[in-house]
């Protein structure tokens, strides 16, 4: 899928490319929700920290403020180490299928601020960190999906990745170690996803304590994606939302707008497409819009309508943000009694599930 380029680096610094970082919530200090126990499923890990998820059903870690650390898995030694930076951390189990433990190749996933260029150069690192008793490995890498991978098995995810680890991952206790590189998009991947994509038996291993346990362990903090020069001046789509024709009555989808599951939060992918939308609004200042929200006709139809509207709030509260009067922006939901295509199969539903905006005043 990518030119593959492996560096393995264990400096304490870089000379990263001047680019907005395009992964969210980078360091894992943000939280949808308080973590106030310990993970044993992978929707645990999603419905906690904000933006990432588990691409499996296994169950990656978070290790923060409020995180307490079950008495039995804190005497291996979780949780005793410090996150590179801030107050929080992710965790991963990484080997051990075939003599471990359950969930023995665990991922975090996150779907970037922007898709990859075709094309284009990227420098990517993030840092580990390797849990003392357990065992070392090579092969932790970052994979490019287009699509977001939502496995319903704890299995392996046999990918090839863009970025990998080519020797085993040592350190000294508490250190942080530095995995990075560079690599060039051959498709516009939406998604990263971190792990071990490699099978045991192609996994180096090695044992650094006389107790070791028998899966290897790692913390990862300080995710990085970045544009490396030369940037590539990236063509305007016919349909890009930057070439629509302003015309009273008129209604445009927003492509590329997106919430969690029965949430009304925007994603940071929506903000590319919401800031060309507020660049149109401030550049027509007489122009007045109302965003309209829509859903599929799963489930209650009141449930629906409230959350197309608190969908449709919440975009029309970036605008606001962004300097767009609420009078020039305004907001309301429809449910599902405006669909536009069948409910009667997914491809629908998915369409019907929209945000879009009609032209009140030019």
């Amino acid at each position: 899928m990518f030119c593959l380029f492996y560096l393995f680096s264990f400096s304490q610094t870089s000379s990263s490319p001047i680019q907005e970082n395009i992964v969210p919530n980078s360091g894992f200090e943000l939280y949808s929700s308080t973590p106030i126990g310990w993970f044993y499923k992978g929707k645990h890990f999603t419905n906690v920290v904000k933006y990432w998820s588990s691409p499996t059903a296994a169950s990656p870690d978070v290790f923060g403020p409020k995180v307490r650390v079950p008495k039995h898995w804190a005497e291996k030694g979780f949780g005793n180490q410090k996150p590179k930076e801030g107050k929080s951390m992710a965790g991963i189990t990484v080997y051990g299928c075939e003599d471990g433990k359950p969930h023995c190749r665990e991922y975090i996933q996150i779907q970037l601020k922007e898709p990859l260029v075709i094309g284009q150069n990227y420098y990517a690192e993030f840092w580990v960190s390797h849990l003392v008793r357990s065992l070392q490995v090579d092969g932790l890498a970052m994979y490019f999906s287009k699509t977001q991978i939502s496995e319903r098995t704890d299995a392996l995810l046999e990918k090839e990745p863009a970025l990998q680890a080519e020797r085993v991952i040592t350190g000294a206790s508490s250190n942080w170690v530095k995995i990075s590189g560079e690599f060039k998009a051959k498709e516009e991947a939406d998604y990263l996803i971190i792990g071990n994509f490699t099978t045991d038996s192609l996994t180096t291993m090695q044992r650094n304590h006389y107790d070791a346990l028998k899966y290897a362990y790692y913390y990862v903090d300080q995710v990085m994606v970045k544009k490396a020069p030369p940037i590539l001046n990236v063509p305007v789509r016919s349909d890009d939302l930057s070439n629509i024709e302003i015309k009273k009555g008129k209604v445009i989808r927003l492509k590329n707008i997106f919430f969690d599951t029965d949430r009304a939060e925007l994603l940071p992918r929506s903000y590319s497409e919401l800031n060309k939308l507020s660049d149109i609004m401030k550049n027509n200042p007489s122009l007045v819009i109302e965003i309209r929200g829509h859903t599929d006709s799963v489930g209650d139809q009141k449930y629906n309508l409230a959350l197309s509207e608190r969908r449709a709030m919440a975009v029309s509260s970036y605008l606001n943000a962004q300097g767009v009067s609420n009078l020039r922006a305004r907001f309301k939901g429809f449910g599902s009694i405006l669909p536009i295509a069948s409910n009667e199969d997914e491809y629908g539903r998915q369409l019907n599930r929209r945000v879009e905006f009609a032209i009140l005043e030019e």
